[in-house]
């Protein structure tokens, strides 16, 4: 079991136990730190986040706050006597991973949206009421003349199949099925 979480701007690999360096955190040596960023977790299945994962924690205790190596910076220019010489140690802070918490939660709220995705239909699946190119499609699809009459008795009879069938969103089918049952109404105003 192990996860992926955001720390100071960076981004971790981090398990149970887990000694590691990090930019500098507040708190005191001993104190505790959770981290509720987690963009990745392993535990038996892999859960991706979208940018983070919900009701995951990723907690941890700070042992120690330290400089890293020192790193020269030098600067020359040659040929004009220009030279500089700098160095630069990292504040960091020592962490220990005491826990990755939340898995419970975390899936129960995982599988609930992806059965609230599955119900939600595509884009190229429904029909929308507001674009004329679409009830076209459908009158023509139908043998019907594509006269404004036709398209606005079609909004009214989409109006009266949604109060019918208890939905906000109708799939082609469904619209397709309302027009042959109520072809007469269309051929009544063609007359």
């Amino acid at each position: 079991m192990f996860a992926i979480v955001e720390i100071a701007g960076l981004q971790y690999k981090v398990e149970q136990d887990q000694k590691l360096f990090v930019n500098r955190l507040k708190g005191d040596k001993g104190g505790k730190v959770s981290f509720d960023k987690v963009l990745l977790t392993v535990n038996g299945a892999i859960t991706v986040g979208a940018p983070a994962v919900s009701g995951i924690t990723v907690e941890a205790e700070i042992l120690d706050h330290v400089k890293a190596d020192k790193v020269i910076v030098f600067k020359k220019k040659r040929r004009k006597g220009y030279k500089v010489k700098n160095g630069h140690r990292q504040s960091l802070t020592q962490i220990v991973i005491t826990g990755i918490t939340g898995f419970e939660g975390g899936a129960k709220k995982a599988a609930k949206k992806e059965t609230a995705k599955s119900e939600v239909l595509s884009d190229n699946a429904t029909v929308n009421f507001g674009e004329d190119h679409e009830l076209n499609y459908h009158l023509k699809k139908n043998g019907l003349s594509q006269s404004k009459e036709n398209r606005e008795t079609l909004i009214t009879l989409g109006k009266a199949v949604k109060v019918e069938l208890e939905k906000n969103i109708l799939t082609h089918e469904e619209v397709d099925a309302a027009i042959v049952k109520n072809i007469d109404q269309f051929k009544a105003l063609n007359k």
